[in-house]
């Protein structure tokens, strides 16, 4: 629902605002008070939750395909996720590429998709204690939520795959290859 009210908001082009962020429960509307007062802007926000394109439908265009290369080195947590799933390492590679994932929302760092939801066999927890370094592209399962990291960085997700694309790009004028609402679908190399 966050995603396609913050769709119908920009839709809308609402004299005065400046930026609309869709969050995984919210949606920020950043907005110049000397071009529309908060009475107005509110207003319109309720428009927007009660029209047709702000009641959780939103356009689907086909889904983004991620080429992904399960367990080994480029996913270190498959075999957990499977004992902690009572399952194969194949069935977690099965479970996981079956669904089509919406993009709820990007945060933590540039370009880090926040997708949902995984089936709830898989949905492990985070580890206790993050890794100081996870690889670009490493695809992982934190409870509900997969994700993509676009950089190296440190995180406590389950590493289940890596894959080679590359996610985010600041020299770029869309910079992150997501997008808050994109559809995705993993696929195993």
């Amino acid at each position: 629902r966050c995603v396609s009210l913050a769709a119908d908001v920009e839709r809308r082009r609402l004299a005065g605002v400046r930026d609309v962020v869709p969050a995984y429960h919210t949606v920020s509307v950043y907005f110049d008070p000397r071009k529309i007062t908060r009475a107005a802007l509110h207003q319109e926000l309720e428009r927007a939750m009660s029209s047709a394109a702000g009641d959780g439908s939103i356009i689907d265009a086909a889904p983004i395909h991620i080429s992904v290369a399960y367990g080994g080195e480029s996913g270190p947590d498959l075999a957990s996720v499977a004992t902690f799933a009572s399952c194969s390492e194949e069935d977690v590679i099965r479970l996981h590429t079956e669904n089509v994932y919406r993009v709820y929302m990007l945060g933590f760092l540039p370009g880090f998709a926040y997708l949902g939801s995984v089936d709830r066999r898989i949905a492990m927890p985070r580890l206790a204690t993050p890794r100081l370094r996870v690889p670009a592209g490493s695809v992982g399962i934190a409870g509900a939520q997969t994700g993509i990291y676009p950089s190296e960085m440190p995180g406590g997700w389950r590493i289940i795959g890596r894959t080679s694309l590359k996610l985010f790009d600041p020299t770029q004028n869309e910079p992150s290859m997501l997008k808050a609402g994109d559809r995705v679908k993993f696929v195993a190399a």
